[in-house]
């Protein structure tokens, strides 16, 4: 029981990391077409953004909406990034551990 324990948490972990970079490459993209560096009329770019895009926002749209864009700047990738590493680094090992701790 203890190594399904251990899976679940390398699991979550990995899957927090993965939001993470894809909020990460989201950010990096957006301000790659804000400044006209990627051509959106590239098919392929096109089919990239929206798919980043598609990916990003839900978990960035409660954020967006408690914290609106601030002269043009979103911050909500920002404080979503650091509520998730904040999770990584000290809710998940915590839960684990609790729930370690009642399996025995």
């Amino acid at each position: 029981m203890l190594a399904l324990l251990a899976f679940l948490d390398i699991v979550i972990h990995l899957l927090i990391q993965a939001v993470i970079w894809l909020i990460i490459a989201w950010v990096i993209v957006s301000w790659l077409v804000s400044f006209d560096v990627i051509n959106m009329r590239n098919r392929m770019a096109n089919q990239v953004v929206r798919l980043l895009e598609r990916a990003t926002r839900p978990i960035l749209r409660p954020m967006s909406r408690i914290i609106p864009p601030l002269g043009g700047l979103d911050l909500s990738p920002m404080i979503v990034t650091i509520v998730l590493i904040a999770a990584d680094e000290a809710l998940r090992p915590a839960l684990f551990g609790w729930l370690a701790a009642l399996v025995g």
